[in-house]
């Protein structure tokens, strides 16, 4: 392997991007990418100076040596970091499914090399849990203009299958069957599952829990806007209180 290939490998490590996500940085083909990391191919000139002025390092220290962490991540040398204190700053990176992806999700779910040509969400989240990134595309989990609304971003975390049974109903999950990828709230019953929309035009859905590929339990949500986050009681107060400093200011 050439320096050039071993300094992006390490670069990809350092800053948290796929070999998918860095090659689209550059217009590049995931498998070029891939060679020139395994040696199999060297890069143009063009290629190499644009990698190096992305992440401001000398085009000599790029070809002639290998970079160190401390080079990357612009540490002074004297501080240097062992591979244990560098794991504990890593933040977790999640692969997200979109809207394109959903289809190509549920047949390629257990595929470690499509999970990580997936969007990567770099979140402070505990690195030895599975989550999944999973991007809203319906108005199914609204309700009175609140709830969770098309591009709003959930992250959720694997539920191992012997511990679905457990979970409270109304924990809004997202189930992976043979043929969808549902986002609801989840009942259990004696029958099976139950999967329920907030919105309350939508039918429930019902199942066997042997129809569930996946389920991940949701735990955050990124909305794509400001929610509301008053009542129409703490509107009040606020109306009150701004009328009585209209009124102490007369």
């Amino acid at each position: 392997m050439s320096f050039f290939g071993k300094n992006i490998k390490k670069i990809r490590g350092v800053k948290g991007l796929s070999q998918q996500a860095f090659a689209d940085l550059f217009d590049l083909k995931r498998g070029t990418l891939g060679a020139y990391e395994e040696g199999r191919s060297e890069p143009k000139i063009d290629t190499i100076i644009l990698i190096a002025n992305h992440f401001s390092i000398a085009i000599g220290d790029m070809l002639t040596a290998e970079l160190t962490v401390n080079q990357l991540l612009k540490f002074n040398d004297s501080l240097a970091l062992t591979s244990e204190e560098l794991a504990r700053e890593q933040f977790a990176q999640i692969p997200c499914i979109t809207e394109k992806t959903v289809e190509d999700y549920i047949e390629y779910y257990d595929n470690k090399a499509f999970l990580a040509d997936l969007p990567q969400l770099s979140l402070p989240l505990n690195t030895e849990k599975e989550f999944i990134g999973y991007t809203v595309t319906s108005l199914e989990m609204t309700s009175h203009d609140k709830g969770l609304y098309p591009k709003d971003v959930v992250v959720a975390e694997k539920v191992p299958k012997n511990v679905i049974a457990k979970l409270n109903n109304g924990t809004i999950v997202l189930a992976v069957t043979d043929k969808e990828l549902i986002l609801r709230r989840l009942y259990v019953t004696h029958k099976g599952l139950v999967l329920r929309a907030d919105h309350k035009k939508i039918e429930d859905i019902c199942i066997d829990k042997k129809q569930v590929k996946q389920l991940w339990r949701v735990r955050y949500v990124f909305f794509r806007r400001i929610p509301d986050l008053s009542d129409s009681f703490e509107d009040k107060l606020a109306m009150l209180e701004m009328q009585m400093k209209e009124l102490r200011g007369n």
